[in-house]
């Protein structure tokens, strides 16, 4: 059983201030985010599934996956939706030196022009957290888990997850990787449905 809570609590947020949960917006509105890609095939899915929508999403690449497909990054790019830094190799930050994971993270900056950045596992170290506040980024975590990627839960789960706790300027994770492929592909499009009909748009998280 997944102990992850799916709606992350006030008093997560409450301490750590400096990081972005949500964004402040009466408007009908909703952030959907992408981490892992590019994926061949998946991302590529995810891309024509937001199109059908009109719908706009941020991308948390990570570095040695551009690397790999350029093409499926560049696609992100050319269908106007926003990118941020996912590091270069997925590092896990409770376990990883500062030096080491900030060199992790310049070294993805090579291939993503974004100040965007989501730390993988969302667990960051708070001197890894400054140093990179101070070099401009701004560290976007989540309000909404979808829990795609866990094999645990199930593809309607996945659905549900999403349309109970997202509320207006609700950051909602998915996953553009193979792992998480069978509930994201499941469930995107009908999260996509269900809120477009109630009337919310898709937006870019902004820098």
């Amino acid at each position: 059983m997944n102990l992850t809570p799916v709606k992350i609590p006030k008093l997560v947020k409450a301490m750590f201030p400096s990081f972005v949960w949500n964004i402040d917006i009466d408007e009908k509105t909703l952030y959907l985010t992408f981490d892992d890609g590019p994926t061949p095939e998946i991302t590529d899915w995810v891309l024509n599934c937001l199109n059908d929508y009109n719908a706009k999403a941020t991308f948390f690449c990570i570095g040695k996956n551009i690397e790999k497909h350029p093409e499926i990054f560049q696609r992100i790019i050319d269908n106007s939706h926003a990118i941020g830094n996912h590091t270069f190799n997925h590092l896990e930050g409770w376990k990883t030196k500062s030096t080491d994971y900030i060199k992790d993270v310049e070294k993805a900056s090579k291939y993503i022009s974004s100040k965007l950045f989501r730390p993988p596992y969302g667990r960051i170290k708070p001197k890894q957290a400054k140093l990179l506040i101070n070099a401009n980024f701004k560290i976007v975590m989540w309000s909404v888990l979808s829990l795609d990627w866990d094999i645990t839960v199930s593809e309607n789960q996945c659905y549900n997850n999403v349309v109970e706790k997202s509320e207006p300027g609700s950051i909602i994770v998915f996953h553009d990787s193979e792992k998480a492929s069978l509930n994201m592909m499941y469930s995107l499009p009908k999260v996509l449905d269900y809120f477009s009909k109630k009337g919310y748009n898709f937006k870019r998280i902004p820098e």
